[in-house]
């Protein structure tokens, strides 16, 4: 998949981001499934039925609440956070198998899910299973997007687990689901557990 030459959504064309994943994965063979990486929301809430699921490791990236969320869980005036895939580190998630008969009609509605505004940097990524190494699609985010948040102070994300909602709720319930999702498949994130002490 080509590196984007922008990390600016409103010049971005997200239809051809997902064309060009399409054509990756067809390229893989005429019979391949499709691979996806779940690390937050598509753990607890992936809105389609996978045909598999293993857990899974990927290596160069690391999963984190450092995402500005204007819509979904937040709005303009009082920004939330959502998760994203930054690089280095290793993360510790789901592998989702879409059979290859369901790809093509699954990537437009993941498409709309994920990448509405063409934030993310869709990536394939070598995840590790107790079966064998996969290809798995992620959504990652470069530190040079505008949406990346830095490393943020504590009291930043007090104010932040307080006062943020947006379309799909509150910050601080989208980051506890992640976590009690990721505890349901045994994944347990000790970053996460010490961040939202800062709830409490």
């Amino acid at each position: 998949m080509r590196r984007p030459t922008t990390w600016n959504p409103a010049e971005r064309d997200g239809a051809a981001m997902m064309q060009e994943a399409l054509a990756d994965w067809r390229a893989q063979g005429p019979r391949a499934d499709l691979w996806l990486f779940a690390y937050a929301s598509l753990v607890w809430r992936p809105e389609f039925d996978a045909a598999e699921t293993r857990p899974a490791r990927v290596h160069g990236f690391h999963r984190c609440l450092q995402m500005w969320s204007r819509v979904n869980r937040g709005t303009p005036e009082c920004p939330g956070l959502v998760f994203a895939l930054l690089p280095g580190g290793s993360c510790d998630g789901l592998a989702l198998r879409v059979p290859h008969d369901q790809v093509e009609d699954l990537m437009p509605r993941l498409w709309a899910r994920e990448m509405p505004n063409p934030v993310y940097d869709p990536k394939w990524l070598r995840a590790r299973t107790p079966q064998g190494e996969v290809s798995a699609l992620a959504f990652t985010l470069s530190r040079r997007s505008p949406s990346y948040t830095g490393v943020l102070p504590a009291e930043r994300y007090q104010d932040i687990f307080q006062r943020s909602c947006g379309k799909f709720g509150t910050t601080l319930d989208y980051a506890r689901l992640t976590l009690h999702g990721l505890k349901d498949h045994g994944i347990h994130d000790h970053a996460l557990e010490r961040l939202l002490r800062l709830a409490s």
